[in-house]
């Protein structure tokens, strides 16, 4: 071996012994550990029911169904299909895929998780190279600063020996190339508490987008329930106007002929007025319901849903699950969002501590320069460094102080904010219900005004072909009729929305999928 070789040997044992130590504070920074608290779950609601007087019953049996409750039965996906409508379910397919604010919280979630891995990134050393090749001409005036001699032989230099060296200006090539290596080991887990503050953030975007599709499908079943009870309250309030058109003939004619006073026909013509301006609010409802349809599948304004609902296609389930309060927090979307909230603000906390404490760093670079592009790693050529930093701030004006002070506010912050939210699902959940109980028995009572109603009308038609009652009688039990069945299909209604409100209450399924 010649000398050039053993020095050229001995300067990449120095180079590989640099690096080792490099690698020793690597694996000190991978060991570190994280400053601030470890989030903890926090504990489920203690109490056992939804109300103070227990567990519920099942509700009266109308309409032919009795619900009951089943405690812990489990709550499917699409538990719209309890419900038995074919549209139902082909609209929610179609909404589910086409709903802009669903793609939109789809995208927020993949965007959060992509931030997750990029802050991942960080515990990895970073790896860069450079070239910089130039051309440049140096002042003869600054005496001597040229590269000099090369490593192979050439000397970039211009002597003037008639006046004085270095006169004239000196013009020639010049290339660097680098490989750059830098690493921040996270001794105090100030990265590892990034990640987990933005892992968290991504579990709760999760479960906005979860919260989104449940919202989506109950809006949608909300709709359906309306436009269906919509569509008979319609054809009966044009059936209650037809009625009170024929009575107000029948007391014209009276009146022409002395049998019926003015006051009579007056009376009718404002009943008839009166359902007159009943049926426009109903139109403007049913058809606005039909924007929001369209709108909820993601279809514009000029295009058709299908074929208009009607309460008949829809089953009420005889039983109906019911979730203990402890299982609760696990099902609902926006429980388990705000608890990733306050895992997120528990994990700020710990970012803002370490932010106070040293600081470290370590940087190695390896490359070479020459005049030559080939000579930038021969002889003379190449050149490297390792350089490590601590940095410890020491007078910030209070700032960090402050902000560590502000993470543990916005800590107690999520706090309360959890603690509200679970408060809310529960009173959600007992609201429903009691707007079950509730709602049922409006159910009872209206089938029983409507059935009253009816065989009234019936009667009252056999008294009229039989000439014991006139026809302007018949005609008003003909109304009171209409305007009972038009209160038992909102009630009917209004029993379909509790139990969809229900499986909503408790979570909408999503685990199950």
């Amino acid at each position: 071996m010649n000398q050039h070789d053993h020095a050229h040997g001995k300067q990449q044992w120095r180079v590989l012994r640099s690096w080792r130590w490099g690698a020793l504070l690597l694996s000190a920074g991978l060991a570190g550990c994280a400053v601030g608290p470890d989030f903890k779950q926090p504990e489920a609601p203690a109490s056992h029911a939804y109300a103070v007087t227990g567990q519920p019953a099942s509700t009266l049996a109308v309409d032919g169904v009795a619900q009951s409750y089943v405690a812990g039965q489990q709550i499917p996906a699409d538990w719209w299909t309890v419900f038995h409508s074919q549209h139902l379910n082909q609209l929610i397919d179609q909404a589910l895929k086409a709903n802009p604010s669903v793609v939109a919280a789809d995208a927020a979630l993949q965007q959060a998780n992509e931030y997750v891995a990029a802050q991942r990134g960080f515990f990895f050393p970073s790896v860069g190279v450079s070239y910089s090749p130039s051309r440049q001409q140096l002042a003869g005036n600054m005496g001597g600063n040229s590269p000099g001699l090369q490593g192979n032989g050439s000397t970039v230099a211009v002597t003037d020996n008639s006046t004085s060296p270095y006169v004239k200006p000196i013009i020639y090539n010049w290339h660097t190339a680098s490989l750059n290596v830098g690493y921040t080991p996270d001794v105090f887990g100030a990265n590892s508490r990034q990640v987990e503050s933005l892992q968290a953030q991504a579990d709760a975007q999760r479960f906005q987008l979860e919260a989104a599709r449940i919202t989506l499908v109950a809006d949608l079943v909300a709709a359906a329930l309306q436009e269906a009870a919509l569509v008979d309250q319609v054809k009966a309030a044009r059936q209650v106007i037809t009625d009170n058109q024929k009575a107000l003939v029948i007391l014209q004619q009276q009146f022409s002929i002395g049998y019926a006073m003015r006051m009579d026909v007056a009376a009718q013509e404002t009943a008839l007025a009166s359902a007159e301006a009943a049926l426009p609010p109903l139109d403007k409802q049913l058809e606005q319901t039909r924007d929001l349809i369209r709108v909820l599948v993601g279809q514009p304004q000029d295009q058709s849903v299908g074929a208009d609902f009607a309460l008949d296609e829809f089953q009420l389930p005889a039983q109906l699950p019911l979730s203990l309060p402890a299982n609760l927090v696990q099902q609902r979307p926006d429980v388990r969002a705000a608890e990733a909230q306050l895992h997120a603000a528990s994990a700020n906390v710990g970012v803002a501590i370490a932010a106070r404490l040293p600081q470290f760093s370590i940087t190695g670079v390896y490359g070479g320069e020459a005049t030559e592009f080939g000579q930038m790693f021969q002889t003379g050529g190449p050149f490297w460094a390792l350089v490590g930093n601590i940095t410890q701030p020491i007078f910030d004006g209070g700032t960090l102080l402050h902000r560590q002070r502000a993470a543990k506010q916005a800590l107690a912050q999520s706090a309360a904010q959890y603690r509200q939210t679970v408060l809310t699902a529960l009173q959600n959940v007992a609201d429903t219900l009691h707007a079950i109980r509730t709602d049922a028995d409006a159910l009872a009572a209206a089938e029983r005004a409507e059935q009253a109603a009816r065989v009234t009308r019936d009667l009252t038609l056999k008294q009229e072909q039989t000439g014991f009652v006139n026809a302007l009688v018949y005609w008003q039990a003909e109304q009171a009729w209409q305007q009972a069945y038009m209160g038992l299909v909102q009630a009917r209604s209004q029993r379909l929305g509790d139990t969809a409100a229900l499986y909503v209450a408790l979570g909408g399924g999503w685990w199950n999928r």
